[in-house]
């Protein structure tokens, strides 16, 4: 029976390796000596992470449904079965409340636990656990017992799979104190933040995008090294603008780059700003870049209301940058319905590059 649903999950959370990895061109001219940068996807990266911080420190473990011997629903976890054995690397029943009752009681007895969500949706199962449990206990112990524990996966619309599995849960877990949220884009996103959430000692949730998996990026020589991490908390300014901001995270900062390469033919320069760490916040970078740009739009995939964007902009009018902006902020957010299963549909109801290079023109009155 166990068996017989997980390959129902799989067949259901299969999807196609879509999405645009950011086109990196060759640099010109004569360089001495050029740092050695290689073509990494985002699902190599996650298991280079993983493999880093299990070698590293022998507290550390993963569990969830099919991460041993079938090496992950998305092949994230391939070969850690082989090589860190069952003690470390264990596969689960089809159980999200037990399983991520265990990793939470593991990481209060001084374990540092990744737990493995075939996706977020799933996490609904387990979401007291991850709140009340991992996310509460620091506070209501007094400081006494940390919960160094990573809960990751992947998050948002893939390709459909209808409403049941196409969330978006960065506003969800954003809103609780007590957790850290992050959400990578890159490859190097992907692969710093993760070893810096297994490395941190509060609980922190990881929403990953399962059409990102198989996007390759470049990877500097930086990031290939054992010790690179990503700091939570704070944002990357992937493109710099001067004409608008747009802010975003996950898949969505790959089609603020792809709009900000259209229009800057049209001379208008977009400052792309990649969240990066959706809790806490890094509202210092977008207010920096809304005094420099006097423009705000804001992109996700998720639902409207109470969303990431509409915290951003909360933020922004109750703060300094306020008084620089030129025109209201807008929101580019899914749309307020459960996600439909027909491809067209399932298309509209996401923010699309046409619709960023729409929202920027009307912004900026052009």
């Amino acid at each position: 029976m166990a068996a017989a649903a997980g390959a129902l999950r799989r067949l259901v959370r299969c999807g196609p390796q879509q999405g645009l990895g950011r086109l990196l061109q060759p640099r010109s001219g004569i360089h001495g000596s050029a740092p050695a940068a290689v073509q990494v996807t985002v699902r190599d990266a996650l298991n280079q992470a993983l493999d880093e911080e299990l070698e590293r420190d022998e507290k550390v473990f993963l569990l969830g449904e099919e991460v041993a011997q079938y090496d992950g629903a998305y092949k994230i976890s391939r070969g850690l079965w082989k090589k860190y054995g069952d003690k470390r690397i264990i596969d689960t029943p089809i159980s999200e409340m037990g399983f991520t009752g265990i990793a939470v009681g593991a990481a209060m007895a001084g374990l540092r636990p990744i737990c493995e969500f075939m996706t977020f949706n799933f996490s609904m199962q387990a979401i007291d656990q991850v709140i009340n449990s991992a996310g509460k206990t620091l506070y209501m112990s007094a400081g006494m017992v940390p919960v160094p524990v990573v809960f990751r996966g992947p998050n948002g619309a893939s390709a459909g799979v209808g409403a049941q599995h196409s969330q978006c849960f960065a506003a969800w877990y954003g809103h609780c104190p007590g957790l850290k949220v992050v959400s990578p884009w890159s490859s190097e996103d992907a692969k710093g933040l993760l070893k810096a959430s297994v490395r941190d000692d509060n609980p922190v949730v990881m929403l990953e995008n399962e059409l990102m998996y198989g996007v390759p990026f470049e990877m500097s020589e930086e990031a290939q090294s054992k010790d690179f991490l990503v700091p939570i908390g704070k944002a990357k300014i992937e493109r710099q603008g001067t004409h608008v901001t747009l802010v975003s995270h996950s898949r969505s900062v790959g089609h603020c780059l792809e709009a900000a390469a259209v229009l800057v033919k049209e001379g208008v320069e977009c400052e792309v700003v990649n969240l990066r760490t959706i809790r806490p916040m890094d509202v210092e970078s977008i207010e920096a870049s809304v005094v420099k740009t006097n423009h705000l739009i804001t992109v996700e995939g998720g639902w409207p209301q109470f969303g990431v964007g509409a915290e951003i902009c909360a933020r922004i009018m109750e703060g300094p940058a306020f008084n620089y902006l030129d025109a209201p902020a807008v929101r580019l957010t899914g749309a307020d319905v459960p996600m439909p299963y027909a491809k067209v549909l399932e298309e509209n109801c996401l923010p699309q590059v046409k619709d960023i290079i729409f929202a920027v023109k009307k912004t900026l009155n052009i």
